[in-house]
């Protein structure tokens, strides 16, 4: 297993390479760049805003010229070519493609992911700023639905065909049907000062008054702001586990070593967690990575945006809406470190459920 843990991590940095070169070449070809972005709204006479691209005015004053020369970018007619220049130095569009495809390999050696464009900030700096927000509701919520999809699923499987499976069915077919972002909107109109009651905040990750409160009170502070969002992705997204344990705990049970277990003697609860349990956990394991990961980074984008939270999500979802092209491959390449780091992990707790896994062997074989 030590082996197929250090092939997993010498793949990781090509994998990674293969990640970032596809998405670049894709962006170098899609339209509306952060240099046409700019001319557009020079373009709109919104001369001021395009100010904070130069270190002087006097090159900006200089776009109120029309001029007839012909550019590569579109609606740049009538643009002095030496701003055009200016802006493409501004954000590295100077150089050609393959340098700064190499610059930004060299830098991401070394986790420098550069500078936001329109923020002023370094990326790494954005990111570790947003990370928590995003980290507490995909952490809780994945834990949260853990706690609650897994002994839910089992009692479905064990009572099948009752009452108490019938009656959860209906829940597990609610959260099927309805999204998580409804859910939040419904919670806020029912907790949040609505038409209801007021019992929860609106907006933030803590009150104002933050860093005013005792330990205590932060930690209650803390948790009555991610009470409702992390209510909704629990509600939206319990179903779908809560299934697949039921399934895979009934797919074990009809197998012939527990009419052999049972046979031997063995009570309900010993075949149930000695017997199945290892068994039947090894597929709910396998989507851990792709639960957390879904969660962490996309399931909780409206999430955040409904609640005012301004986390990684939301910050990955408006780079590539504005074209900032630092804060896009920051997060991807973070988003493919953290999924591969956790794809790997998951092998490994494989390992750890059922020894008789090991995937070193069956490669070596």
């Amino acid at each position: 297993m030590t082996g197929y843990v250090l092939r997993r991590l010498f793949l990781i940095p090509l994998t990674l390479f293969l990640i970032i070169t596809i998405n670049f070449a894709f962006v170098q070809i899609a339209p509306g760049g952060p240099v046409e972005q700019v001319i557009a709204k020079l373009e709109g006479k919104n001369i001021d805003a395009s100010a904070r691209f130069s270190g002087s005015g006097a090159g900006m004053a200089t776009a109120k010229a029309s001029l007839s020369s012909e550019s590569k970018y579109k609606g740049a007619q009538g643009l002095d070519p030496e701003l055009i220049k200016e802006i493409e130095k501004q954000f590295g569009f100077d150089k050609p493609v393959y340098e700064r495809f190499f610059i930004m390999l060299k830098d991401y050696l070394t986790f420098d992911l550069g500078e936001s464009y329109y923020r002023n900030v370094k990326v790494t700096d954005l990111i570790m700023e947003k990370f928590p927000v995003s980290l507490s509701i995909g952490l809780w919520s994945t834990l949260l639905i853990y706690l609650i999809s897994i002994p839910l699923g089992i009692k479905k499987a064990v009572k099948e065909g009752s009452k108490f499976d019938v009656i959860t069915s209906w829940a597990v077919i609610i959260g099927y049907a309805v999204p998580a972002f409804l859910f939040a909107l419904l919670l806020i109109i029912l907790f949040c000062g609505g038409k209801y009651l007021d019992w929860f905040p609106l907006r933030g990750l803590v009150s104002d008054n933050w860093e005013q409160l005792s330990l205590a009170g932060k930690i209650v502070d803390y948790f009555w702001h991610l009470a409702l969002p992390v209510a909704s992705m629990v509600i939206g997204g319990f179903a779908a586990l809560t299934m697949l344990t039921k399934n895979s705990f009934l797919d074990e049970i009809a197998k012939p070593y527990v009419v052999t277990a049972k046979a031997k003697g063995m009570t309900e609860n010993q075949i149930l967690y000695g017997q199945i349990f290892r068994n039947a956990m090894l597929i709910v394991i396998a989507g851990f990575p792709a639960a957390l990961i879904g969660i962490l980074f996309t399931g909780s984008l409206l999430i955040e945006v409904i609640f005012s939270l301004d986390g990684i999500g939301l910050l990955g979802f408006e780079a590539v809406m504005n074209r900032d092209y630092p804060v896009m491959f920051g997060t991807l390449y973070i988003f493919g470190l953290v999924g591969l780091l956790l794809n790997l992990l998951s092998d490994m707790t494989y390992h750890f459920v059922d020894p008789r896994i090991d995937f070193g062997r069956r490669n070596d074989s």
